[in-house]
């Protein structure tokens, strides 16, 4: 907390579902974890959103018109029950976002050139098919970039950050490790 200069860091105990936390009150203490969800948001300023990964995707959304964030766990599964679709709708209800306002940034993940999935047929939805690059190997940040792309979020500010968690061992990566730490992707209002 010290190092991001954060006044209140927010972190969830991740799902792997589609629930989302609307942060809209200062909480009493500066770090505060919330069980089960997979989405943060918030427009408090000094209020900062973490997600932990090892191989999922980190989504950080960022509304400068309205002032609000989101931070975003994404993992297949998410993907499969549009976290990010559903995240941006409740910026759009609760905060009027317009999603043509947001900046996305999508944090190292698992890549194509690693992401295998023997039984794809039945673990992903006919529709993710097309995101196979190979045999058995998918393109989720690719799935994530259109999820944002349908939601109405600009491709000019869509950012992917291109690397792969299991191929680059400076990241800490369930599928090249199983037993693995975690990293964090941040986002916050100043």
């Amino acid at each position: 907390m010290e190092t991001l200069a954060a006044p209140r860091l927010i972190s969830t105990n991740q799902i792997h579902g589609d629930k989302i936390c609307q942060i809209n009150a200062l909480p009493p203490d500066k770090d505060s974890e919330i069980n089960g969800y997979d989405s943060l948001i918030t427009d408090i300023p000094g209020v900062f959103l973490l997600i932990q990964q090892a191989d999922c995707q980190a989504v950080l959304l960022f509304d400068p018109a309205c002032r609000v964030i989101a931070n975003i766990h994404v993992g297949w599964r998410g993907s499969i029950v549009e976290i990010i679709n559903k995240t941006v709708e409740t910026m759009k209800t609760h905060y009027h976002t317009d999603p043509a306002d947001i900046v996305a940034g999508i944090s190292p993940s698992l890549g194509s050139c690693c992401a295998e999935f023997i039984n794809f047929r039945q673990e992903l939805p006919q529709s993710f098919h097309k995101y196979q690059v190979r045999k058995n190997y998918f393109d989720f940040t690719a799935v994530s970039r259109d999820q944002l792309l349908s939601c109405g979020v600009k491709a000019a500010k869509i950012k992917l950050s291109g690397i792969c968690t299991c191929c680059d061992s400076r990241w800490f990566s369930y599928r090249r490790q199983r037993d693995t730490g975690r990293f964090c992707s941040v986002i916050g209002l100043r």
